[in-house]
């Protein structure tokens, strides 16, 4: 697991606990002093666990390929004199960046972050997600909380630098803050939890706190496989973050991917969906592709096969119409 602006680490103290000793945390922060107070109790944290298993990281949230005390290290034995050794430096830390990562790609389950993200500058926003979604692993997910407004801020807040440093002048627009992760490659993109009543009423303009979540995991190919998943309702139809459309009730033709995405018990739509996998399953060396920009229904026949022929008959079995029978 990463945290994103682990300040002083209790988090990730708190999520130590919860991965165990096979787990591992990263906090991520940019503030010396802060990394020195969070490393402060990491022997103290071992001991009382009986493990270690977090560590703390100087980089930029926007940028976590680059190791930001390996940079400095360089920069201790090679001092900027010139433009040219300018020069030397961005290509050591590209060097850093792509040879040596400080987060790798896929290499993490989990990202999370509380009240971070709004102090990245707009510039670096788009960059930001990028590097959440590139240190996930298929499958993975990001819980972020931050303080969102329903307005955009106003010119006068922008330019209040104690607006930016008190979480106010770089919050998102609340629509915005999920587009962001949409427009990153994110599915399954879900509000946990939303505050009431405004955190700050500033201009007018309302500001609240935001949890979201969402997962990776919806690229690649598309395979026929002849799986189909049902929509349980209530709503009549919905549509995926893909742009597949599932009706209610109606057994609808999936790709093997889709497929996997929408039954995955630790995914976010499963508890909404019906698998419907075929009897004799396709080998994926013998998927054909699948064109996943229609919708159809998949007839019963391609499941079961064309030549299902089966009877079967409960003698004297009661009829069971529910969980408890007729």
């Amino acid at each position: 697991m990463v945290d994103l602006g682990s300040g002083a680490g209790k988090i990730c103290y708190i999520l130590s606990q919860k991965v165990g000793p096979a787990g591992q945390v990263i906090g991520v922060d940019f503030n010396d002093e802060m990394l020195r107070l969070a490393r402060k109790y990491l022997s103290e944290m071992r001991r009382k666990l009986g493990y270690g298993n977090v560590r703390f990281v100087k980089a930029k949230i926007q940028d976590l390929a680059l190791d930001l005390e390996r940079a400095e290290a360089w920069l201790q034995k090679h001092p900027i004199r010139s433009v040219e050794q300018l020069g030397d430096f961005e290509a050591e830390c590209e060097r850093l960046r792509q040879q040596e990562p400080l987060i790798p790609d896929a290499s993490v389950d989990v990202v999370v972050s509380n009240c971070v993200l709004n102090l990245v500058r707009p510039q670096d926003k788009h960059k930001l997600f990028a590097e959440i979604f590139r240190v996930l692993k298929r499958g993975g997910r990001a819980v972020i909380s931050d303080i969102v407004c329903d307005e955009d801020p106003t010119p006068s807040i922008l330019a209040d630098p104690e607006l930016w440093s008190g979480c106010i002048a770089g919050a998102f627009r609340e629509d915005r803050f999920l587009e962001m992760f949409e427009e990153a490659g994110f599915h399954g993109i879900e509000i946990l939890s939303r505050q009431d009543e405004p955190w700050q009423v500033i201009e007018g303009i309302e500001f609240r706190s935001i949890t979201v979540r969402a997962f990776k995991g919806k690229q690649g190919p598309c395979l026929e496989r002849h799986q189909a998943v049902i929509y349980k309702g209530p709503w009549k139809f919905v549509r995926d973050d893909d742009g597949h459309t599932l009706y209610r009730g109606q057994r609808m033709a999936v790709c093997d991917k889709t497929f996997k995405i929408l039954t995955d018990p630790s995914g976010p739509y499963s508890r909404d969906i019906i698998a419907v996998p075929p009897y004799e399953e396709i080998p994926l060396d013998q998927a054909a592709p699948f064109d996943c920009k229609r919708t159809g229904t998949r007839s019963p026949r391609e499941t079961k096969g064309l030549d299902y022929r089966a009877t079967m008959v409960n003698d004297g079995a009661a009829c069971v119409c529910g969980p408890d029978g007729c």
